[in-house]
């Protein structure tokens, strides 16, 4: 069952590159701003995603969030995408998180049912809500 909205974001993809081309491998790196449990955020990742037999696409990353007070959120997590028109692509998945800080320590506890989305131009917009 979904919980309340963890979090969002918006970025840019920054880098994309070919690990093979069988199967088709990529390696994507982005940046975003945003906010987790009402906190504003800054943060970058990385993710390598497989195209598989039937045109969808699995991948797993990890990255890294920052607030303003200097406090971090690390996650890692998986997800399956669909390719869209002028190479957008749209995945769901899941996100487990870790931090050291007190006042974002629920987090360490939440598992995170993602939407992510990438547009053809390369923008990104991310939603997360606990799955409960």
């Amino acid at each position: 069952m979904l919980g309340e909205q963890l979090g969002e974001s918006k970025g840019k993809r920054i880098v994309r590159r070919v690990l093979s081309t069988d199967p088709l491998t990529a390696e994507v790196s982005f940046e975003d701003s945003g906010n987790m449990l009402g906190v504003a955020t800054t943060g970058f990742g990385t993710y390598t995603s497989s195209v598989r037999m039937d045109g969808t696409a699995y991948g797993e990353g990890q990255g890294v969030m920052m607030t303003a007070d200097g406090d971090l959120i690390s996650w890692k997590g998986s997800g399956l995408g669909k390719f869209g028109p002028g190479g957008a692509l749209s995945y769901r998945g899941i996100l487990y998180y870790q931090t050291p800080s007190q006042k974002l320590a629920r987090l360490n506890s939440a598992c995170g049912v993602f939407e992510y989305e990438v547009a053809p131009s390369g923008s990104t917009t991310t939603k997360v809500w606990e799955w409960k």
